[in-house]
C-alpha cells in the first residue's frame, strides 16, 4: 500500500483541514527503525503535548509497516497515518516533510549517511527537526550538517539532537558541582562500552548488496560510521562535555580477535586517547566480544576526588566518591533515580521551545562531538595520530555520490569471495 501510494502522490504534499484552533505538533517519522519507534514514545511521553504523528517515511515498506502496526497498537489515539501519508524509497523524505506544517517536526531516525540532506530539506522547507545520532559517517557530510544548522538558526528553527544524555538532570547536577570546584581540577576521563555486540554474516543470496548493506548499517562505515562511532558517540560526546572543550587530538589502537569469522568492517576492540587543550586526557576503551568482562560507564578524576557521570545503558547513575576509588562503599554523594529518562527531557525541552518560542539548536554541538568521535575512529584505523584541525578540513568521504542514490545504484563496495567486506589495516588504510 505504501508502494502505490508513494507513486500516486509523487512530490504532492497533501493539505491539513482543520476544524477551529489546533495546537497539536504533528511529526513525520523518517526512518521506521526501533531507534525512531522509540523516540516517538519518548515524544508522545512529554508533559508539553499534545503530539501526533501523522507521516511516516523508510527506504523499506516492510519495516514502515512492522512500526505503524506496533505503535498503532500502542498508541491508537496519537497515531493517524493513512496510506497516503506513508511513503518509502530514497525521496520519501521530501514527500514526508511536504506534509508537515511550521511548527510541526521531522524525526530524521534513519541512517547518518543520509541525515545531511535530510536536514538541509527539511531547514529549507521551514520545519523543526528532531535527528538522531550519528549526523553523518565522515567530515564532509558534518560540515554540510553545520551549515544547514546555521541556515535553521537564521529562520529560528528548532533543532534536537539525539545525545540525549546532556538532557539528564543527575548529568546536569554532576556539572554543575564539577565546574564549581567540588571534584578539583579535571585530571582524567575514562569512558568504557564493553559489552557484545552481534556479528556480520554472509549476505542471503535473493538480497540485493546495496540494500543488505543499509538494513545492516552499524556494519559498515558508509552507512552509519560504522558500530563505534555510531554507538560511542555519547561517550565522547560526555568526555567533551566534561572538559566543556574540543579535543585537539586523538590517537589509538584496535583490531579484531584471531579466527574472527565477522563479516563486517568493524573491528571488535579499540582504545583510544583524545587530548584536550590543556594537555588533560581523555580514554574510551571499547570491546564487543562475547564472553569478556562487561561495562558500560563514564568516571571523572579530579585534583580532589572521581566521580562517575553515566551507567549502564546511558542510565543517570551519577556518584561522587570520596577519593579516587571508584567504588560502592566509598560513595560521598549519590544523585537520586531521575524522574524521567534522558531521552524523554530531550523531547520535552524540544516541544517547550516549539511552543514557547525559545532558542533551541543543537546542531553544531552535535555535529562537534562527531568530529570528535571520527577522530578517534580514523586514528585507530590509520594508526596515526589526528588532529582536529585535519578532521575539520579533511575532504574524504566514504560515499562521495550518497545524493545520488537509488535503488538501481551500485553499492559502494563489494564483498570478496568469501562474503567479507573491507577492514581498516593500520598503516594502510586512508580515512582522513
Amino acid at each position: 500500500m505504501a508502494a502505490a501510494a508513494t507513486t500516486a502522490l509523487a512530490g504532492v504534499g497533501i493539505p491539513w483541514v482543520h476544524a477551529g484552533e489546533d495546537n497539536t505538533i504533528r511529526l513525520a517519522l523518517i526512518g521506521c527503525g526501533g531507534r525512531g519507534c522509540g523516540a516517538v514514545a519518548d515524544a508522545f511521553d512529554s508533559p508539553r503535548g499534545p503530539v501526533k504523528l501523522t507521516v511516516m517515511a523508510d527506504l523499506f515498506e516492510n519495516r514502515l509497516n512492522s512500526a505503524l502496526q506496533s505503535l498503532s497498537e500502542k498508541f491508537a489515539d496519537r497515531v493517524e497515518v493513512p496510506p497516503e501519508r506513508r511513503f518509502t524509497g530514497f525521496d520519501a523524505y521530501r514527500k514526508a516533510i511536504d506534509c508537515l506544517r511550521p511548527g510541526d517536526v521531522a524525526m530524521l531516525t534513519g541512517y547518518s549517511a543520509f541525515r545531511p540532506m535530510q536536514l538541509e530539506y527539511a531547514v529549507a522547507k521551514g520545519v523543526n527537526v528532531f535527528m538522531e545520532k550519528s549526523f553523518a559517517p565522515d567530515a564532509p557530510g558534518l560540515r554540510r550538517l553545520i551549515r544547514a544548522g546555521e541556515a535553521a538558526e537564521k529562520k529560528n528553527l528548532k533543532i534536537a539532537a539525539g545525545l540525549q544524555c546532556r538532557h539528564s538532570r543527575n548529568r546536569q547536577e554532576l556539572i554543575r558541582r564539577l565546574r564549581a570546584g567540588e571534584l578539583g581540577e579535571v585530571q582524567l576521563i575514562r569512558a568504557y562500552r564493553m559489552q557484545p555486540v552481534g556479528h556480520l554474516g554472509r549476505k542471503p543470496a535473493g538480497e540485493k548488496e546495496l540494500f543488505w548493506q543499509i538494513r545492516n548499517f552499524v556494519h559498515f562505515l558508509w552507512v552509519s560510521g560504522g558500530l563505534f562511532a555510531e554507538m560511542n558517540i555519547h561517550q565522547i560526546d560526555e568526555l567533551c562535555w566534561i572538559k566543556d572543550q574540543w579535543p585537539v587530538s586523538a590517537h589509538g589502537v584496535g583490531g579484531r580477535s584471531a579466527q574472527n569469522t565477522d563479516g563486517s568492517q568493524n573491528l571488535d576492540s579499540l582504545s583510544i586517547e583524545w587530548t584536550f587543550p590543556d594537555g588533560t586526557k581523555a580514554l574510551d576503551v571499547v570491546r564487543w566480544l562475547p564472553k569478556c568482562h562487561e561495562e558500560f560507564a563514564t568516571f571523572i578524576h579530579g585534583t580532589k576526588c572521581a566521580a562517575q557521570f553515566s551507567g549502564w545503558s546511558h542510565l543517570g547513575t551519577v556518584h561522587i566518591y570520596k577519593d579516587q576509588r571508584c567504588r560502592p562503599e566509598n560513595i560521598a554523594w549519590r544523585a537520586p533515580k531521575e524522574a524521567a529518562t534522558p531521552w524523554q527531557e530531550e523531547w520535552t525541552a524540544l516541544l517547550d521551545a516549539i511552543r514557547n518560542d525559545k532558542p533551541h539548536n543543537e546542531t553544531v554541538r552535535a555535529a562537534h562531538s562527531n568530529i570528535a568521535d571520527l577522530m578517534g575512529r580514523a586514528a585507530v584505523h590509520t594508526g596515526q595520530v589526528v588532529t582536529w584541525e585535519q578532521m575539520m578540513a579533511s575532504n574524504f568521504q566514504l560515499c562521495p555520490n550518497i545524493d545520488e542514490l537509488n535503488e538501481n545504484s551500485p553499492p559502494p563496495i563489494l564483498p570478496d569471495d568469501q562474503g567479507r567486506y573491507p577492514v581498516p589495516v593500520p598503516g594502510q588504510w586512508t580515512e582522513v
